[in-house]
Protein backbone atom coordinates (compact mmCIF):
# COMPACT_ATOMS: atom_id res chain seq x y z
CA UNK A 1 0.00 0.00 0.00
CA UNK A 2 1.02 3.26 -1.03
CA UNK A 3 2.27 5.71 2.21
CA UNK A 4 4.66 8.00 0.26
CA UNK A 5 4.02 11.63 -0.64
CA UNK A 6 3.15 12.83 -4.05
CA UNK A 7 2.22 15.61 -5.22
CA UNK A 8 -1.47 16.62 -6.13
CA UNK A 9 -0.95 17.30 -9.87
CA UNK A 10 -1.31 14.61 -11.94
CA UNK A 11 -3.08 12.21 -10.23
CA UNK A 12 -5.36 9.93 -12.44
CA UNK A 13 -6.37 7.33 -10.38
CA UNK A 14 -10.18 7.75 -10.11
CA UNK A 15 -11.25 4.27 -9.91
CA UNK A 16 -9.06 3.54 -7.69
CA UNK A 17 -9.51 6.42 -5.37
CA UNK A 18 -13.11 5.63 -5.38
CA UNK A 19 -12.19 2.04 -4.27
CA UNK A 20 -10.78 3.34 -1.14
CA UNK A 21 -13.52 5.49 -0.16
CA UNK A 22 -15.92 3.05 -0.57
CA UNK A 23 -13.99 0.18 1.32
CA UNK A 24 -13.01 2.63 4.36
CA UNK A 25 -16.72 3.06 4.12
CA UNK A 26 -17.25 -0.31 4.52
CA UNK A 27 -14.98 -0.64 8.44
CA UNK A 28 -16.12 2.93 9.72
CA UNK A 29 -19.61 1.38 9.35
CA UNK A 30 -18.58 -1.42 10.83
CA UNK A 31 -16.73 0.64 13.76
CA UNK A 32 -19.71 2.55 14.30
CA UNK A 33 -21.54 -0.66 15.25
CA UNK A 34 -18.94 -1.22 17.29
CA UNK A 35 -19.94 2.32 19.54
CA UNK A 36 -23.75 1.66 19.26
CA UNK A 37 -22.83 -1.24 21.53
CA UNK A 38 -20.50 0.82 23.59
CA UNK A 39 -21.69 4.16 24.09
CA UNK A 40 -24.64 3.20 26.56
CA UNK A 41 -22.26 2.06 29.29
CA UNK A 42 -19.06 4.11 28.85
CA UNK A 43 -18.33 7.86 28.09
CA UNK A 44 -17.49 9.01 24.78
CA UNK A 45 -13.92 10.89 26.32
CA UNK A 46 -13.35 6.83 27.34
CA UNK A 47 -14.13 5.46 24.31
CA UNK A 48 -12.46 8.01 22.09
CA UNK A 49 -9.01 7.03 24.14
CA UNK A 50 -9.14 3.13 24.86
CA UNK A 51 -9.83 3.02 20.68
CA UNK A 52 -7.01 5.81 20.02
CA UNK A 53 -4.48 3.61 21.72
CA UNK A 54 -5.18 0.70 19.71
CA UNK A 55 -4.99 2.83 16.77
CA UNK A 56 -1.67 3.61 17.57
CA UNK A 57 -0.73 1.06 18.73
CA UNK A 58 -1.58 0.02 14.70
CA UNK A 59 -0.05 2.96 12.98
CA UNK A 60 3.58 1.75 14.94
CA UNK A 61 3.09 -1.24 13.57
CA UNK A 62 2.38 -0.07 9.79
CA UNK A 63 5.02 2.01 9.87
CA UNK A 64 7.71 -0.82 10.95
CA UNK A 65 6.24 -2.65 7.63
CA UNK A 66 6.08 0.11 5.59
CA UNK A 67 9.01 2.41 5.95
CA UNK A 68 10.10 2.79 9.69
CA UNK A 69 10.12 5.79 11.93
CA UNK A 70 10.75 7.96 8.49
CA UNK A 71 7.04 7.09 7.23
CA UNK A 72 5.99 8.75 10.60
CA UNK A 73 7.97 12.20 10.46
CA UNK A 74 5.75 15.13 10.15
CA UNK A 75 6.84 17.91 7.20
CA UNK A 76 3.80 20.17 7.71
CA UNK A 77 3.28 20.21 11.21
CA UNK A 78 1.09 23.50 11.25
CA UNK A 79 -1.24 21.48 9.09
CA UNK A 80 -1.39 18.55 10.53
CA UNK A 81 -2.82 19.96 13.76
CA UNK A 82 -4.71 21.97 12.18
CA UNK A 83 -6.38 18.38 10.47
CA UNK A 84 -6.22 16.63 13.71
CA UNK A 85 -8.37 19.74 15.58
CA UNK A 86 -11.26 19.31 12.36
CA UNK A 87 -10.95 15.63 13.49
CA UNK A 88 -11.92 15.94 16.81
CA UNK A 89 -14.28 19.14 16.35
CA UNK A 90 -16.18 17.23 13.73
CA UNK A 91 -16.61 13.98 16.63
CA UNK A 92 -17.76 16.30 19.37
CA UNK A 93 -19.82 18.18 17.51
CA UNK A 94 -21.97 15.14 16.19
CA UNK A 95 -22.10 13.28 19.71
CA UNK A 96 -23.17 16.59 21.30
CA UNK A 97 -26.09 16.98 18.06
CA UNK A 98 -27.22 13.30 19.19
CA UNK A 99 -28.21 14.66 22.51
CA UNK A 100 -31.04 16.75 20.89
CA UNK A 101 -31.29 15.53 17.70
CA UNK A 102 -32.81 12.04 17.23
CA UNK A 103 -30.46 9.49 15.14
CA UNK A 104 -32.05 10.02 11.88
CA UNK A 105 -32.11 13.86 11.80
CA UNK A 106 -28.57 14.02 12.89
CA UNK A 107 -27.51 11.52 9.84
CA UNK A 108 -28.91 13.66 7.20
CA UNK A 109 -27.27 16.52 8.06
CA UNK A 110 -24.09 15.45 8.34
CA UNK A 111 -24.07 14.02 5.12
CA UNK A 112 -24.34 17.72 3.72
CA UNK A 113 -20.09 17.56 3.71
CA UNK A 114 -19.81 16.01 0.22
CA UNK A 115 -21.83 19.24 -0.65
CA UNK A 116 -19.11 21.48 1.65
CA UNK A 117 -16.23 19.33 -0.18
CA UNK A 118 -17.73 20.41 -3.66
CA UNK A 119 -18.33 24.03 -2.49
CA UNK A 120 -14.90 24.79 -0.95
CA UNK A 121 -13.04 22.21 -3.65
CA UNK A 122 -12.70 25.41 -6.23
CA UNK A 123 -11.33 27.83 -3.78
CA UNK A 124 -9.45 25.64 -1.74
CA UNK A 125 -8.18 23.66 -3.96
CA UNK A 126 -8.66 24.77 -7.33
CA UNK A 127 -10.27 21.84 -8.72
CA UNK A 128 -12.91 22.38 -11.48
CA UNK A 129 -16.26 21.26 -10.77
CA UNK A 130 -18.74 21.09 -13.42
CA UNK A 131 -22.27 21.24 -12.88
CA UNK A 132 -23.17 17.85 -13.92
CA UNK A 133 -21.02 16.48 -10.52
CA UNK A 134 -23.28 19.42 -8.95
CA UNK A 135 -26.29 18.19 -10.12
CA UNK A 136 -25.28 14.31 -8.90
CA UNK A 137 -24.17 15.47 -5.38
CA UNK A 138 -27.46 17.05 -5.06
CA UNK A 139 -29.08 13.89 -6.44
CA UNK A 140 -27.03 11.93 -3.78
CA UNK A 141 -28.12 13.93 -0.81
CA UNK A 142 -31.72 13.57 -2.13
CA UNK A 143 -31.42 9.70 -1.92
CA UNK A 144 -29.85 10.28 1.76
CA UNK A 145 -33.61 12.19 2.55
CA UNK A 146 -35.56 9.17 0.91
CA UNK A 147 -33.31 7.15 3.35
CA UNK A 148 -34.07 8.91 6.68
CA UNK A 149 -37.03 10.55 5.81
CA UNK A 150 -36.64 13.52 8.61
CA UNK A 151 -39.54 14.59 10.32
CA UNK A 152 -39.60 18.39 9.88
CA UNK A 153 -40.94 19.32 13.29
CA UNK A 154 -38.00 18.10 15.27
CA UNK A 155 -35.14 20.14 13.15
CA UNK A 156 -34.55 22.77 15.03
CA UNK A 157 -31.58 24.76 16.11
CA UNK A 158 -29.73 22.02 17.96
CA UNK A 159 -29.40 20.66 14.31
CA UNK A 160 -26.66 23.51 14.08
CA UNK A 161 -24.10 20.59 15.52
CA UNK A 162 -24.34 18.08 12.63
CA UNK A 163 -24.36 20.92 10.32
CA UNK A 164 -20.46 21.81 11.81
CA UNK A 165 -19.33 17.95 12.11
CA UNK A 166 -20.25 18.22 8.67
CA UNK A 167 -18.65 21.31 8.06
CA UNK A 168 -15.37 20.10 10.56
CA UNK A 169 -15.08 16.92 8.68
CA UNK A 170 -15.32 18.40 5.03
CA UNK A 171 -12.14 20.76 5.98
CA UNK A 172 -10.64 17.77 7.25
CA UNK A 173 -10.69 15.94 4.19
CA UNK A 174 -9.93 18.98 1.99
CA UNK A 175 -7.10 19.50 4.65
CA UNK A 176 -5.90 16.13 4.02
CA UNK A 177 -5.82 16.60 0.17
CA UNK A 178 -3.89 18.84 0.84
CA UNK A 179 -1.37 17.15 2.83
CA UNK A 180 -1.18 14.49 1.21
CA UNK A 181 1.24 16.23 -1.06
CA UNK A 182 4.06 16.43 1.28
CA UNK A 183 2.64 13.98 4.45
CA UNK A 184 2.64 10.31 4.60
CA UNK A 185 -0.76 8.62 5.26
CA UNK A 186 1.01 7.45 8.47
CA UNK A 187 2.49 10.13 9.75
CA UNK A 188 -1.37 12.11 9.49
CA UNK A 189 -2.86 9.00 10.90
CA UNK A 190 -0.26 9.17 13.81
CA UNK A 191 -0.76 13.33 14.67
CA UNK A 192 -4.33 13.06 14.48
CA UNK A 193 -4.76 9.87 16.90
CA UNK A 194 -2.67 11.47 19.21
CA UNK A 195 -4.48 14.24 18.99
CA UNK A 196 -7.79 12.29 19.67
CA UNK A 197 -6.26 10.16 22.43
CA UNK A 198 -5.25 13.56 24.92
CA UNK A 199 -8.46 14.71 24.33
CA UNK A 200 -10.16 11.69 24.80
CA UNK A 201 -8.26 11.77 28.29
CA UNK A 202 -9.02 15.18 29.20
CA UNK A 203 -12.70 13.95 30.36
CA UNK A 204 -11.40 11.24 32.71
CA UNK A 205 -11.87 13.70 35.73
CA UNK A 206 -15.34 13.53 34.68
CA UNK A 207 -15.62 9.61 35.83
CA UNK A 208 -15.00 6.95 33.42
CA UNK A 209 -16.73 3.49 34.54
CA UNK A 210 -14.67 0.33 35.37
CA UNK A 211 -13.60 -2.19 31.87
CA UNK A 212 -15.08 -4.63 31.19
CA UNK A 213 -12.45 -7.38 29.49
CA UNK A 214 -14.97 -8.05 26.28
CA UNK A 215 -15.47 -4.17 26.06
CA UNK A 216 -11.79 -3.71 26.13
CA UNK A 217 -11.39 -6.20 22.90
CA UNK A 218 -14.43 -4.30 21.28
CA UNK A 219 -12.71 -1.27 21.61
CA UNK A 220 -9.62 -2.47 20.72
CA UNK A 221 -11.41 -3.81 17.34
CA UNK A 222 -12.85 -0.38 16.98
CA UNK A 223 -9.46 0.51 16.89
CA UNK A 224 -7.81 -1.21 14.46
CA UNK A 225 -11.02 -0.99 11.83
CA UNK A 226 -10.85 3.21 12.44
CA UNK A 227 -7.12 3.01 11.51
CA UNK A 228 -7.74 0.48 8.27
CA UNK A 229 -10.53 2.74 7.02
CA UNK A 230 -9.16 6.67 7.94
CA UNK A 231 -5.80 5.10 6.16
CA UNK A 232 -7.76 4.42 2.93
CA UNK A 233 -9.86 7.47 3.06
CA UNK A 234 -6.62 9.31 3.50
CA UNK A 235 -5.20 7.32 0.39
CA UNK A 236 -8.80 8.13 -1.70
CA UNK A 237 -8.03 11.73 -1.35
CA UNK A 238 -4.23 11.15 -2.64
CA UNK A 239 -5.08 9.16 -5.48
CA UNK A 240 -7.95 11.08 -6.84
CA UNK A 241 -9.93 15.03 -7.02
CA UNK A 242 -11.93 15.48 -3.73
CA UNK A 243 -14.83 16.63 -5.57
CA UNK A 244 -15.13 13.23 -7.35
CA UNK A 245 -14.19 10.90 -4.16
CA UNK A 246 -16.47 12.41 -1.53
CA UNK A 247 -19.99 12.05 -2.92
CA UNK A 248 -19.22 7.86 -2.16
CA UNK A 249 -18.89 9.17 1.00
CA UNK A 250 -22.89 7.96 0.73
CA UNK A 251 -21.52 4.41 0.05
CA UNK A 252 -21.34 4.33 4.10
CA UNK A 253 -25.91 4.60 3.94
CA UNK A 254 -25.41 1.38 2.01
CA UNK A 255 -23.16 -0.44 4.07
CA UNK A 256 -25.51 0.55 7.14
CA UNK A 257 -28.42 -1.18 5.26
CA UNK A 258 -26.09 -4.37 4.58
CA UNK A 259 -24.69 -4.59 7.93
CA UNK A 260 -28.15 -3.44 10.03
CA UNK A 261 -29.59 -6.74 7.96
CA UNK A 262 -26.97 -8.88 8.57
CA UNK A 263 -26.57 -8.33 12.33
CA UNK A 264 -29.96 -7.47 13.68
CA UNK A 265 -32.14 -8.37 10.61
CA UNK A 266 -33.05 -5.14 9.86
CA UNK A 267 -35.10 -5.40 6.37
CA UNK A 268 -34.81 -2.28 4.71
CA UNK A 269 -38.50 -0.69 3.04
CA UNK A 270 -39.05 0.59 -0.43
CA UNK A 271 -38.62 4.38 0.55
CA UNK A 272 -34.96 3.32 1.70
CA UNK A 273 -34.21 0.94 -1.50
CA UNK A 274 -35.21 3.70 -3.49
CA UNK A 275 -32.77 6.27 -1.94
CA UNK A 276 -30.22 3.33 -2.05
CA UNK A 277 -30.82 3.20 -5.98
CA UNK A 278 -30.85 7.00 -6.32
CA UNK A 279 -27.52 6.94 -4.25
CA UNK A 280 -25.28 4.61 -6.21
CA UNK A 281 -26.89 5.75 -9.49
CA UNK A 282 -25.70 9.40 -8.68
CA UNK A 283 -21.72 7.74 -8.28
CA UNK A 284 -21.52 6.08 -10.85
CA UNK A 285 -22.78 8.81 -12.95
CA UNK A 286 -19.80 10.97 -11.18
CA UNK A 287 -17.15 8.07 -12.05
CA UNK A 288 -18.77 7.74 -15.79
CA UNK A 289 -18.13 11.50 -15.76
CA UNK A 290 -14.91 11.58 -14.76
CA UNK A 291 -13.95 8.77 -16.84
CA UNK A 292 -14.97 10.33 -20.11
CA UNK A 293 -13.77 13.86 -18.79
CA UNK A 294 -10.17 12.30 -18.30
CA UNK A 295 -7.63 10.89 -20.98
CA UNK A 296 -6.70 7.32 -20.74
CA UNK A 297 -3.30 7.03 -19.62
CA UNK A 298 -0.54 5.05 -21.98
Amino acid sequence: MTTAPTGLSGLTHPAKGIACMVAGGALITLNDALMKWLVGDYAVGQILFVRSLFMLLAVLVAAWRWGGLLALRPRNLPGQFVRATMVVTSTFCFVTGLQYLNLADAVVVSFCGPLFITALATPLLAETVGWRRWVAVIVGFAGVVFIFRPTGGSVQWAALWPLAASLAGALRDILTRRLCATETSLSILLLSTSVVAVVGLATAPFGWPRLAAIDLGLMALAGFLLFGAHYLLIEAFRLAEAALVAPFKYSNVVWGILFGFLLWGHVPDSWTMAGTVVIVGSGIYILGRETRRRPRPA
